[in-house]
């Protein structure tokens, strides 16, 4: 590891382990389906905890980034891995094309909707903003055998409002339409109807215009909020 790493993983085996509550735990691992062993840790508690974690902490390197979240991800608690994605996604501007390639392992290890959609949104749709050249792999990864790779290249626009690629997004969503997993189905809905609020003309008329192809649930949630002649944001 780097030697920000080694200091930024020191201080959070130093800091999490005596705010654990076994009983928040035992009920966080059971509604990720016992797939992970947690700290037992609230949202407030991380944001607090990962602020001492960070205190008087340089700017890290891509290098940094890289060595901090594969230490995290080889973590066995699940908030090691909450942590490495909300230190991507606060410097993910520090990082080249070739940051891509630790997101990919990242996705495809320990794989759960919880910190693939963190990614997708907030490492590799900015990545892939900031480098246009990384286009061609979404393209690639809405093909992938891999369902979290596919659900990624889904989401990645999901910040982007009138920066969207509404081409891309409508092929994706069409290519994968009749997907069997449940997260990419609901992925489709998700991206579409994130977009609804930015066009939802666009959204009714491809939704209509693919009624056949998509599957009840993306149309749902592609639909949820939007009503005759306008869309809901609340």
């Amino acid at each position: 590891m780097t030697a920000l790493a080694d200091v930024i993983l020191a201080r959070l085996d130093e800091i999490y382990p005596p705010a654990a509550d076994p009983g928040r735990a035992a009920g966080a691992a059971a509604y990720m389906r016992n797939q992970f062993p947690f700290v037992g840790l609230t949202t407030p508690q991380m944001t607090t905890l990962n602020r001492a974690v960070l205190a008087g902490l340089a700017t890290p390197t891509e290098a940094d980034l890289v060595a901090v979240a594969r230490a995290c991800w080889a973590r066995p608690e699940r908030e090691y891995q909450y942590f490495a994605c909300a230190y991507l996604r606060r410097h993910v501007t520090v990082g080249s094309p070739a940051l891509l390639t630790t997101v990919r392992e990242l996705i495809t290890t320990k794989s759960w909707w919880d910190t693939v959609d963190t990614l997708a949104a907030h490492t590799v749709g900015p990545l892939v903003a900031a480098h246009p050249s990384l286009v061609s792999t979404m393209d690639a990864w809405v093909e992938d055998e891999n369902m979290w790779l596919v659900r990624t290249a889904i989401l990645h626009q999901l910040q982007y409002k009138q920066r969207t690629d509404v081409a891309r997004l409508f092929r994706y969503c069409a290519r994968q339409a009749g997907h069997r997993d449940f997260f990419v189905r609901k992925a489709i809905g998700w991206a579409l109807r994130q977009y609804a609020r930015t066009d939802p003309e666009a959204v009714r008329s491809f939704v209509d215009s693919h009624r056949t192809v998509l599957s009840p649930l993306s149309i749902r949630e592609a639909t949820r909020h939007l009503t005759s002649g306008r869309v809901d944001l609340d």
